[in-house]
């Protein structure tokens, strides 16, 4: 499955045959928030969380599907009931999957489901499945009755790929499983990379400036950032390089385990170990990083183009190595293009009556606690939120 994914899916060939789609729902990103903003002269006030999450919900659902709404929509560009309840369910599945279970350890108390961890996902996956069935199960009765012979987004992809006898690779249920992987791999990443971005940037309106001075010198105020601007928008990608660091979406990893004996960073690990690593530990680690709690985008510049995989591990954004993120270059455009478009297109301050942002952490995960809410206020010309 592996090989299928990186060889038909996420291969740099599959990216540039999506961008169109990617750059859809980065003009429709705009338009949502322009939507919004259009009730004051001053703006509006924006739940900047739900922008980020539904951006990145309806990237991967128009390049799986080639639908951004499984229902009617709002009206205005923004999420309707179905897809925020499709997101929800999403993020309510990525919630436990690093949550401690005590049936993990003791699988003999799996019945009891003393954290009640269990009736919470199996709910969440059945909402998650309502959804994606229903058109997965459509596709394929169109594949096989001839109706549809020309692939046009991932899921049609994975219905096409055949083996050597020319009889289809994967089974229905595998074409479910490896949709849903890949939905639940992309929606969290870039979302809470931006949310606490623009959060620390809010408190720090000279690293805000400094990004928004770069996408003017590089873009401009007369067209919207595209994909191809971003290997000159570095201070942009340091600032999300920085959250990726300073605040990463999980406290560990997902487990890996060591297949020979082995010795990393001077620690010797058994062959058959569990390995996790610690993000927070990696990119807070004040023998790597100078004054770690401050969020310093400065740290990632240099002479090189910046990129934000971390290849040496000093943190983690998308992982490394043989069983590293194939997404990354996805997760990478993702990121970048919801950070760059939202500073580029708006103003961004403080609400009336609050002094800061305040950034403390979820006791529950590493999301910002309270929801990132900010004013926004146009930048541009009207044409540019509404010509796409």
């Amino acid at each position: 499955m592996r090989r299928v994914v990186a060889s038909e899916i996420i291969s740099p060939g599959r990216l540039r045959w999506l961008h169109g789609k990617r750059t859809e729902e980065a003009d429709n990103l705009v338009r949502y928030v322009y939507s919004q903003c259009m009730s004051s002269h001053e703006g509006a006030v924006v739940d900047v969380r739900e922008v980020v999450r539904q951006y990145s919900g309806n990237v991967i659902r128009k390049m799986m599907f080639n639908r951004r709404y499984f229902g009617k929509g709002s009206g205005d560009g923004g999420p309707g009931r179905e897809e925020v309840e499709h997101v929800d369910a999403l993020f309510t599945v990525l919630s436990l999957l690093y949550a401690f279970s005590v049936s993990d350890y003791m699988p003999c108390l799996r019945w009891l489901d003393l954290n009640g961890h269990e009736k919470t996902m199996k709910k969440a996956i059945k909402t998650v499945n309502k959804y994606h069935d229903m058109v997965i199960e459509q596709r394929i009765k169109e594949w096989r009755n001839g109706r549809k012979k020309e692939p046009d987004d991932l899921l049609d992809v994975l219905i096409s790929v055949k083996e050597c006898s020319g009889k289809p690779l994967l089974t229905t249920e595998e074409i479910k499983a490896q949709t849903a992987d890949l939905i639940y791999a992309a929606v969290d990443n870039p979302s809470n990379a931006v949310e606490w971005a623009l959060a620390e940037m809010l408190n720090e309106p000279e690293i805000l400036r400094k990004a928004v001075e770069e996408v003017d010198r590089v873009v401009g105020k007369d067209r919207l950032v595209q994909e191809s601007d971003f290997p000159q928008l570095n201070y942009v990608k340091a600032c999300a390089r920085e959250a990726f660091r300073l605040h990463p979406i999980a406290p560990f990893n997902l487990p890996h385990v060591s297949t020979c004996d082995t010795t990393v960073a001077g620690y010797f690990i058994p062959k058959g170990s569990h390995v996790l690593l610690s993000r927070t530990g990696l990119g807070r680690n004040p023998k790597v990083w100078d004054d770690p709690l401050k969020f310093k985008p400065e740290r990632h510049l240099g002479s090189h183009e910046v990129e934000l995989v971390e290849t040496e591990l000093r943190f983690i954004s998308f992982s490394t190595g043989r069983r590293g993120c194939m997404g990354a270059a996805l997760g990478t455009a993702m990121t970048v293009m919801l950070l760059a478009r939202l500073i580029q297109a708006f103003t961004w301050s403080l609400p009336d009556g609050l002094s800061n942002i305040d950034l403390s952490e979820s006791p529950n995960d590493l999301f910002l606690a309270n929801a990132l809410v900010a004013q926004a206020k146009p930048r541009l010309a009207a044409h540019l939120y509404t010509a796409h």
